[in-house]
């Protein structure tokens, strides 16, 4: 098959080729998704893209990366000797084809066709096109079968994760977080006022929590209310932490790790006097444009948070630790394949040096609220239990059902918060999960 002159000339193929990239980014240089999607370290081929084929590009990279433990069996069952080792955009092009066909709405002819050219176009793999055309045909010929007879949830996460999962959790628990994250999420807004209105305009509901999910084709900024400021991009679940602390009007309150800026909106919404630390320029310059398009204010200060000096004590401090994000694989599923267990100790150091800077921070009589994005235990309960047992001055203050709009399922055993990716369930499966959160609500004696 000959190649055009210009990629632009095969519609879908530049968004396919791009797509190759950022997954080869993920698999074989371990960069992050959101630094390939945005930011001065985006894949610089997307500003070419229409809004659509950029679309396209996400859901390509999303749907190999929720399901590559799927693709990568299935692929291996009609590759005797497995993908060349000398030419990794045969697997990836293999990938993008093969979820093409067996979870997207792509004709098949199309995905095989596309998924050729992309060899075609790599010097070092393109000798192997006549492999990758025979491959994606088995798989639509016989693909749908195999698929039928699969374990996706043990298939689709690495199995030191799911290991880990099942210790902290339970079999049963540990099956269906790793189900839920093969869903595609989602989209979760907080308001600031009106949430019923909100929901009417967006085509979603007001979730037993007060976020508004709505399922969002197309740009989030070309969404009504997105201009005017009336609301922001966060997962229920993220919106929880923020709320511990109460009535934070006219409070000064501190949130460290603040980008990118969730929790800062909701405090400074409320009526705090909100500082945001964070230690990254870029992070908190979007902090910086996020707020400004919501008409709020905060103090914003570029510091490494284990070494911040404030020259006051705050009445009140909000952490969210930098962790693996191991409950946030819904909507990051390059995730489970950038993370180590070897990482996840290294994060638990991390966070107990932050949370004993944030516990000096706060006043007398003050509350810390302590949270990350992660399910494992060593980097929440472990890290809370540590500080308590090294700080006499801290103890933990239970959290109570009524605190988070009666979900007492969302309660640990010491009275923490604790979501699932597989709680808030519903019938329409797309409107269904939420992020895995942990929150402990510690005082200052």
């Amino acid at each position: 098959m000959a190649l055009p002159a210009r990629v632009s000339d095969v519609p879908g193929l530049a968004a396919r080729r791009i797509a190759a990239d950022i997954v080869d980014g993920v698999l074989r240089r371990r960069r992050a998704l959101d630094e390939q999607f945005d930011g001065a370290g985006a894949n610089a081929a997307l500003a070419s893209l229409a809004d659509r084929d950029r679309a396209l590009t996400r859901a390509l990279v999303a749907t190999v990366l929720r399901r590559l433990g799927t693709l990568r069996h299935l692929l291996g069952l009609f590759l005797d000797r497995g993908p060349p080792p000398q030419a990794p955009r045969v697997e990836t092009a293999l990938l993008i084809g093969a979820a093409q066909i067996l979870f997207l709405d792509v004709p098949d002819h199309a995905a095989v066709d596309l998924a050729v050219r992309v060899v075609q176009a790599d010097r070092a793999a393109s000798h192997f096109a006549g492999l990758v055309n025979a491959v994606l045909r088995r798989v639509a010929r016989e693909g749908g079968a195999r698929l039928a007879a699969l374990d996706a949830t043990v298939l689709d996460t690495p199995s030191w994760l799911l290991a880990r999962w099942i210790g902290s959790y339970g079999e049963p628990i540990a099956h269906a977080i790793a189900a839920a994250n093969g869903r595609e999420p989602a989209l979760d807004l907080t308001v600031k006022s009106d949430p019923e209105s909100w929901a009417a305009r967006l085509g979603g509901r007001v979730l037993p929590t007060g976020s508004v999910r709505t399922i969002a084709r197309g740009a989030v900024t070309a969404l009504p209310g997105f201009g005017d400021g009336a609301w922001w991009v966060q997962d229920a679940a993220a919106a929880l932490p923020a709320r511990l602390i109460g009535d934070v009007r006219g409070q000064r309150v501190a949130d460290l790790c603040a980008a990118p800026g969730g929790k800062t909106a909701q405090l400074a919404a409320a009526g705090a006097q909100v500082t945001a630390v964070d230690r990254a320029p870029a992070r908190l310059g979007r902090l910086a444009e996020n707020l400004s398009r919501l008409s709020l204010t905060a103090e914003l200060v570029c510091a490494d948070v284990a070494d911040w000096q404030a020259e006051q004590k705050f009445d009140a401090v909000l952490l969210d630790a930098p962790c693996s994000s191991t409950g946030t694989i819904r909507r990051h599923p390059d995730v489970p394949w950038l993370k180590t267990a070897a990482e996840i100790d290294e994060l638990g150091a991390v966070q107990r040096r932050l949370i004993e800077r944030a516990a000096a921070l706060i006043k007398s009589g003050g509350t810390l609220i302590y949270c990350t994005c992660s399910l494992e235990p060593e980097e929440n309960e472990d890290a809370v239990a540590d500080l308590i047992a090294r700080d006499a001055s801290m103890w933990r203050v239970p959290i109570g059902a009524a605190e988070i709009f009666g979900h007492g399922e969302f309660i640990s055993r010491e009275g923490d918060l604790r979501t699932l990716p597989c709680q808030l369930p519903d019938a329409d499966s797309r409107f269904a999960g939420c992020d895995g959160f942990y929150a402990a609500r510690l005082k200052k004696r």
